[in-house]
């Protein structure tokens, strides 16, 4: 069983290991079948295959960082594969993405969790990467789920944990990135409740997030705030990432939902 930290469950890296291949599989059966050429709803920029090729090519320069033990960040035009298969066979792009996904988790797991490597973020190990990789899929899934027009599921403790993921990517970005419009989330003292409606208890389901004039501070648990925003746990996720409107699917809004919209223009990094 996963143990419980201060801020939410700890999954454990070799669970993140197995996640990047089992979330790859699964993104790849939303793209079975698919338009690749159809446009991403909630990433416009991108087709199918594009959204495809950014998750897998991700994936390979995450690995040529690890493998390489690389002190700085690498540019993409030395990953090998990282631009995709070529031509617009789906059979190419679906093995590309297994392999790729395979070799990923084969060097994260052979370096082991405290395996010093370059991030780019508050912590330089392959054991960042691991759950960055496993959320980042988790997340893009649903980007290809919500083009293909499949079932988007995701476990709960997976879930919670690109919450808590993404709460501290905000808070990163306010302390190094000052021009960035996360800085603008900041005080006085007000708040956001993320509160998770179908949960088990043990799982903590629940955010307090707090605007303060020195940054975001969170901690899981109930408590009452300028605004909240309730519902099932992977549309609270969904909505929390952009990628569904909160009046979609069983959201409640109860409060101040203007502090809420505030929070979804800034706290994005696309």
């Amino acid at each position: 069983m996963p143990g419980m930290t201060l801020l939410g469950v700890d999954l454990g890296y070799d669970r993140y290991c197995d996640e990047i291949v089992a979330q790859t599989e699964l993104l790849r059966k939303h793209l079975n079948g698919a338009d690749l050429a159809v446009t991403v709803p909630t990433c416009p920029d991108w087709t199918l295959r594009e959204l495809a090729v950014h998750v897998g090519g991700a994936h390979r320069w995450v690995e040529h960082i690890v493998r390489t033990r690389a002190t700085e960040e690498v540019p993409e035009a030395q990953v090998s594969g990282f631009a995709g298969p070529e031509g617009d066979d789906p059979a190419s792009l679906d093995a590309w993405l297994a392999e790729g996904a395979e070799k990923t988790s084969a060097t994260l797991r052979a370096a082991g969790p405290e395996a010093a490597a370059w991030t780019w973020s508050w912590e330089r190990t392959a054991g960042f990467w691991a759950r960055r990789m496993t959320l980042e899929t988790v997340i893009h899934r649903a980007d290809a789920a919500i083009a293909a027009s499949a079932r988007y599921e995701v476990a709960p403790e997976l879930a919670a944990d690109a919450i808590d993921e993404w709460l501290q990517i905000v808070k990163y970005a306010q302390h190094v990135m000052p021009q960035h419009a996360a800085s603008e989330l900041r005080g006085p003292r007000r708040s956001i409740h993320l509160h998770a409606t179908d949960t088990p208890a043990e799982l903590n389901a629940e955010w307090f997030i707090v605007l303060t004039e020195d940054g975001v501070t969170w901690r899981r648990g109930h408590e009452k705030a300028t605004v909240a925003l309730r519902g099932p746990l992977t549309e609270v996720l969904l909505a929390f990432y952009r990628r569904l409107p909160l009046d979609g699917g069983q959201l409640e809004v109860l409060g101040e939902p203007g502090l809420l919209g505030f929070w979804l223009e800034r706290a994005t990094f696309e």
